[in-house]
């Protein structure tokens, strides 16, 4: 199991890389200081201690936002792996409970606690070597294999337990390919397909994420069995849709499943390592802790709460209502309050013309998280009200997550925003991927007023009105 589990701090460290830098490149303009939604925003007096507390700059996050990316590094060349693990946790998690509204993503409670659990799977030393180094106790591995069955398991338990008729009818699918959040071309031509076949993907669905997780807690092979029907629902789920780093961090935890053979009939070159000394077995008792606090946390039960405010068990289920309209929230700038120009965001919908793309496991969080405040109103999601602050300020940081700024002379005096609902265009329009129909506005138009605080538009002469 040596190789395997080499293997798989390899993939978790690269992953690690993937998600903290990503989200780090964009933090500025986020959540720094002069951001959209300031971490600092979160710390109110029930709020508890925080890291945020000891500074008014953002020196403290951006510690902690390298000492992770350390980490990953660490655990993909295989340097103090467990150790890693641990300062991954401890860093990432304070983040995490702070980090509201793009920071609270179902993949990034994953992350910490994946690292936490790692911390046991992983070797001791600070160079361990292959030859000499002793196998993860067994009730270790049972831990990993429970955390790669559970996260999948519940996202097919979320479904079955909704009440979702589309669930129910196995028709889900016919609505996800375009109302996921960020949709790629591929899911384009799914929508296409006929019904029968859709309602068989959809039941295909209920069988890799109800019956092939708990394959993981079986025997060798069905283990094995497991291993490779999780890691090819992540694929096929990466191949039709953008949902970050979730695809790559799930087929990491899947990859514990394997074994020194398995992988030694992929890769032949593999030697066959001498036996090494095994440590002390785990006593049971922590796999049981984490099934019996899995299903607590499934259930939400309160005495599971601390352990999610520690990171280290939580609930997990994604889609267990299909959504059934598309709305788009369009942000549009305008020096005279006549002619209006479009701050396109580079991943979601906006231009009719333009094609869904690829963009996972890179998470664009503005991007996503438009799509969240489309389900709602305007009132509900102040940071979108901040978001079109920054903008008429000029705010670089905030400017740069957008795919270009539409005023670089100088900010917009003016700002709104247009909702849309969205579907697939038929294939047979030439240069068109998108079909819109306008909605209303979504929040009231927008200016900075003469003290330099916003407000709600005035009436001018441009007929203008925040009404």
């Amino acid at each position: 199991m040596r190789f395997t589990r080499q293997l798989y701090f390899i993939v978790f460290g690269a992953t690690v890389l993937v998600a903290v830098g990503s989200y780090w490149w964009q933090f500025p303009g986020l959540a720094g200081t002069g951001g959209i939604w300031p971490l600092r925003n979160n710390l109110g007096p029930d709020a508890g201690w925080s890291l945020l507390r000891l500074s008014t700059s953002d020196a403290p996050v951006h510690a902690l936002l390298a000492l992770c990316c350390a980490c990953g590094l660490a655990l993909m060349l295989g340097f103090a792996p467990r150790v890693a693990c641990v300062v991954l946790w401890a860093c990432w998690t304070p983040l995490l409970r702070d980090g509201y509204p793009f920071l609270a993503f179902q993949w990034d409670v994953l992350l910490g606690e994946a690292a936490f659990w790692s911390a046991f799977y992983a070797p001791a030393g600070l160079r361990p070597r292959l030859e000499s180094d002793a196998d993860a106790p067994r009730a270790v591995r049972w831990v990993m294999y429970l955390l790669a069955c559970k996260v999948t398991l519940e996202s097919g338990l979320v479904k079955l337990l909704s009440g979702d008729p589309s669930w129910r009818d196995w028709t889900a699918l016919t609505w996800h390919w375009w109302t996921q959040p960020l949709p790629t071309w591929t899911s384009v031509y799914l929508a296409q397909l006929p019904l029968e076949l859709q309602r068989v993907l959809c039941g295909l669905v209920f069988v890799f994420e109800l019956a092939v997780p708990l394959l993981a807690l079986g025997p060798r092979r069905a283990r094995l069995a497991a291993a490779l029907g999780l890691m090819a629902l992540q694929a096929a789920l990466t191949l039709s849709g953008n949902f970050a780093f979730y695809g790559l961090l799930t087929a990491a935890l899947a990859i514990p499943l394997l074994d020194d053979a398995a992988l030694r009939r992929v890769w032949k070159a593999l030697p066959v390592l001498p036996d090494a000394p095994r440590e002390r077995p785990w006593q049971w008792a922590l796999p049981a802790f984490v099934l019996v606090a899995g299903v607590g946390a499934f259930l939400r039960q309160g005495w599971t709460a601390p352990l999610h405010r520690a990171g280290v068990v939580n609930a997990y289920g994604a889609f267990a209502r299909m959504t059934k309209s598309r709305a788009e929230i369009l942000i549009e700038g305008s020096a005279d309050g006549v002619t209006w120009r479009p701050y396109e965001l580079p991943w979601k919908p906006g231009d009719v013309t333009r094609r869904p793309q690829f963009v996972a496991p890179w998470q664009p969080r503005l991007d996503w998280q438009l799509w969240f405040a489309s389900l709602g109103r305007c009132e509900h999601n102040p940071w979108l009200i901040s978001t079109q602050e920054q903008l008429l300020r000029g705010n670089p940081a905030v400017q740069a997550l957008f795919a270009e700024d539409p005023f670089q002379a100088a900010p917009p005096r003016l700002l709104r925003t247009r909702s849309f609902e969205y579907r697939f265009a038929p294939l047979g329009e030439t240069g068109v991927w998108w079909t819109r129909t306008e909605v209303g506005p979504y929040c009231p138009v927008l200016e900075l007023g003469p003290d330099g605080r916003l407000r709600r538009a005035q009436k001018d002469s441009s007929g203008i009105s925040g009404a």
